[in-house]
């Protein structure tokens, strides 16, 4: 596919895609959605790690209101599903790490798309704003599901309810992401995250997600069971036997990702 809407690279086993609507401040239309949607479905087949950022001075808007394709489709429910679930379903169910590095606003379902990513790294300017009270709607694309799981239940509502600007510094605080770090050192933390997990055991991080991700529908006793199973296929890897070898002749591990 050839990208419109997104900026794609890759670069020592990282993917980075940048939505690139910035007149719009990155606002999704459904081209942006279908690329994105590609893009991570495409990356696990050549890259280790996926980076997911925003060109100029906002991560993404959101739905971009102005664009009349979905201004005059009123139904919403239609759109919700068909385009917008295997966006985010896409970068959820992705097998690599997925950092969102938000660069600025993330608003509406931007934020919701920010949320989706396994790590969130904000700039300190940045703001997340669940804004959708604010037209007369309900939170959308995943908001429901990873707020209350992130922030727990009382902040949820409030963002929901409020709509209110939540700063890079509070989300931090809150546990909605990972850190947040000052403007001028952003980029560079990005890419050095990025890069460790570029040069890290990838079967691992894929079982550590299913792993992480199925305890809140399991029991105690249904949690052990998944960790022995993935455990077993985590001591399996070339990967464990690398590690091992490493930390007892006391150099840096060399992970091929296998």
């Amino acid at each position: 596919m050839q990208y419109e809407t997104i900026l794609h690279s890759l670069d020592a086993g990282v993917v980075t895609i940048a939505l690139n609507r910035p007149e719009v401040m990155n606002g999704l239309n459904a081209q942006m959605r279908l690329e994105i949607t590609h893009a991570f479905t495409h990356a696990p087949a050549a890259a280790r790690v996926i980076v997911l950022t925003g060109e100029g001075r906002a991560f993404c808007s959101g739905q971009d209101l102005g664009d009349r394709t979905t201004a005059l489709d009123r139904d919403i429910e239609r759109t919700l599903r068909e385009e917008y679930e295997p966006m985010l379903r896409a970068v959820y169910e992705c097998p690599l790490p997925t950092i969102a590095a938000v660069n600025g606003a993330a608003a509406g379902a931007g934020a919701s798309l920010a949320l989706s990513a396994d790590v969130v790294i904000a700039a300190q300017s940045a703001v997340f704003v669940q804004a959708f009270a604010r037209i007369g709607l309900i939170p959308d694309a995943g908001g429901t599901y990873w707020l209350p799981r992130q922030v727990g239940f009382a902040k949820a509502m409030g963002a929901a309810l409020f709509a209110e600007r939540i700063t890079a510094a509070q989300a931090d605080a809150w546990g909605m992401i990972w850190e947040a770090v000052p403007d001028d050192t952003f980029a560079a933390t990005v890419q050095s995250r990025a890069a460790q997990l570029a040069r890290g055991p990838s079967v691992s991080y894929r079982l550590i997600k299913e792993a992480l991700r199925a305890s809140f529908g399991n029991s105690l006793a249904e949690q052990l069971d998944l960790e022995a199973r993935l455990q077993g296929e985590a001591s399996r890897t070339r990967d464990f036997q690398e590690g091992v070898m490493a930390f007892l002749e006391k150099r840096p591990a060399r992970y091929e990702g296998r």
